[in-house]
């Protein structure tokens, strides 16, 4: 296969895509190539490829097993917290990839990377206890969404940036790159809620169906899942 193929595999495999990413490549000490979409410290926590024994990425690839074993305490504390378990899901995603032992370079732990003092802070006294850092990522996400009055962006960009930058730039997404590619990636992932007029960082899913009416062809557009018969994705 070739070197460019696995490049892509595995940059594919390791997180969401999003239009303008950046990926940033480099060698460990071993030689090996890591893949990134962040400039991260050289003593950054990287993991293996599956079936690609020359590549790291800084994102785990999670089998579906994985995830699924992770899914009803997905849906048990987003049900709880009254929060689209998409949207859990989508948070664990792009923070961690399903790796329940991940550390960021700045601290942050578990699934729903909790910072310590935040975990401190909402009682989580094992942060790479799944059930427990789930429990405590809802609860600090229900908390963001209750402030910024169910605004799905602006509990995204305080989730990555504080609530601080947030409120200093006027209850807006802040400017910052790795805040607005962040809160792109979780939005594509769990087909991001926003109030109107709020700015587009996130593009919806289109949904086109079909039907027949007097014998010709009529095409509808929603941005609600069809719940039955065919369709057609047309914008994301």
């Amino acid at each position: 296969m070739p070197l460019l193929t696995l490049v892509v595999m595995a940059a594919a495999l390791a997180w969401p895509s999003a239009a303008s990413a950046q990926i940033y490549a480099w060698r460990d000490a071993g030689g090996t190539l890591v893949l990134s979409d962040r400039r991260l410290d050289p003593g950054a926590t990287t993991y293996s490829v599956p079936d690609t024994p020359a590549f790291r990425t800084t994102r785990p690839a999670a089998p579906d097993a994985t995830r699924e074993a992770f899914e009803p305490l997905v849906q048990a504390h987003a049900t709880q917290q009254g929060i689209r378990p998409d949207l859990v899901r989508a948070v664990i995603q792009v923070e961690s990839g399903f790796n329940a032992r991940a550390t960021s370079p700045k601290g942050a732990m578990g699934l729903m990377q909790l910072m310590p003092a935040t975990a401190r802070e909402l009682g989580v006294r094992n942060p790479y206890d799944a059930a427990e850092n789930i429990r405590g990522g809802t609860t600090y996400l229900r908390q963001l969404l209750d402030r910024y009055e169910g605004n799905e962006e602006l509990a995204l960009a305080a989730y990555n940036a504080g609530s601080d930058a947030v409120d200093r730039h006027g209850g807006r997404v802040p400017p910052y790159q790795e805040t607005r590619a962040y809160v792109r990636k979780v939005g594509a992932a769990a087909d991001l809620e926003r109030p109107a007029g709020s700015p587009a960082l996130a593009k919806r899913v289109i949904y086109k169906r079909i039907e027949i009416v007097d014998g010709r062809p009529v095409a509808h557009y929603t941005t609600e899942r069809p719940a039955t018969g065919s369709y057609e994705i047309v914008q994301r």
